[in-house]
């Protein structure tokens, strides 16, 4: 297992979490064998948003004794009422569903504080300048909280946590399939049968939000990878093609700021098949070529990072060379920290040869000579 820094809170996360949803549905010893599997496999992240009072006990059974071994993202704001999971902004409510889920889980801190499911702009700024927020404050002060993060599926809501200097982290729902879509308060958009023929490539939204995080330091965790299981079927995947869970991981885990991507696990099996990530061939890694060849929303003319244009003659790592400059591109002025990342390769753009080698290998189309010209005029 390859373990990653998660923005500036100084956290190791692995490539490959654990996303409790599904234990939801399980018995006490199918949860710790679940756990216990992903334990073994060296993941040591885990987000338990769930407000159902069985699975948080389960869980809790399932971590006792290893607690340390565990970085967990634990949610204020998800409560469990007349039987049934509501979010709420209700403070005497997430109050006491928060004390609950450090009581069933057997701990005394949360290591990531996750002000739950936050998707509209209002609601952000309502939370942060009220007492939603003053509460998780409070609770970092006191140790019970590390560290201060946020959940949501807008990108634009995400910006404004990623720019305000209070949230450390943000779990983010991240595919291919989503990143197309431009920003939205209403979840059901991204879960459309069928996407707006004119989308394509990453919503410029989404791509700036990732190159942000990465220049502030705020962390991504991955929610909803594989697109809520959708993107394994060629029916129900908008690209008319299926990808594997090791594609939708290797998507998710080239974006700038990802950290770690959050798995469901219903069995040991589903643990074995996001596992197999960390010991994949490129072959079984290559989402590009499944994507320029699928029926709709092809990626043509961007560079995905995806390094489908490797081996370079003169050794460049072209897919690190173009996500330095898209990151660098998207601020006024090239970040120190960038620059210094650049010109730290042993070759860069500069070394380019103009063999095009990369240009015939690259499913998209880049123009991947030209992109070299540019960063080494752009980090000279």
């Amino acid at each position: 297992m390859r373990y990653r820094e998660l923005g500036k809170t100084g956290l190791k996360v692995s490539e490959i979490g654990l996303g409790g949803e599904w234990l939801e549905r399980h018995s006490k010893d199918e949860v710790r064998e679940v756990v216990s599997y992903c334990e073994k496999a060296g993941i040591n992240i885990l987000d338990c948003w769930m407000s159902e009072p069985n699975v948080r006990s389960n869980i809790g059974a399932a971590i006792k004794g290893s607690r340390e071994k565990w970085i967990i993202q634990g949610h204020f704001g998800s409560t469990w009422q007349n039987g049934q999971y509501v979010k709420t902004r209700d403070q005497d409510k997430a109050v006491s569903a928060f004390s609950d889920l450090l009581e069933r889980l057997g701990t005394d801190y949360i290591d990531l504080g996750m002000i739950h499911f936050v998707d509209e702009a209002a609601e952000f700024q309502k939370i942060m300048e009220g007492e939603f927020y003053a509460y998780a404050e409070e609770m970092k002060r006191k140790g019970i909280i590390r560290h201060i993060g946020m959940s949501t599926h807008n990108p634009a809501v995400a910006k404004m946590a990623a720019l305000s200097g209070k949230i450390e982290m943000i779990l983010f729902s991240i595919n291919p399939a989503f990143d197309m879509m431009p920003p939205s308060e209403d979840l059901n958009e991204y879960f459309k049968e069928i996407y707006d023929e004119n989308l394509g490539g990453i919503a410029p939204e989404r791509a700036e939000l990732y190159a942000l995080c990465e220049k502030n330091g705020v962390g991504i965790t991955v929610m909803k990878g594989y697109a809520g299981g959708r993107l394994f079927s060629a029916e129900a995947s908008p690209f008319g093609v299926a990808l594997t869970p090791v594609q939708c991981l290797h998507y998710a885990l080239t974006r700038p700021a990802v950290a770690s991507v959050m798995v469901g696990y219903d069995t040991t099996e589903h643990v074995d098949a996001a596992v197999a990530y960390e010991n994949a061939s490129e072959e079984e890694k290559d989402y590009a070529s499944v994507l320029a060849h699928a029926p709709a929303h092809a990626y043509y003319g961007q560079c995905t990072y995806c390094g489908h244009c490797a081996p370079c003659p003169a050794g460049i790592d072209i897919a690190m060379v173009n996500k330095l400059y898209d990151l660098a591109v998207m601020q006024p002025e090239v970040p120190a920290t960038v620059k210094a990342h650049y010109q730290n390769l042993a070759v860069n753009g500069k070394d380019c040869t103009e063999c095009k080698g990369c240009e015939k290998r690259c499913p998209f189309g880049v123009n991947v000579t030209d992109k070299m010209k540019r960063a080494a005029v752009l980090f000279s």
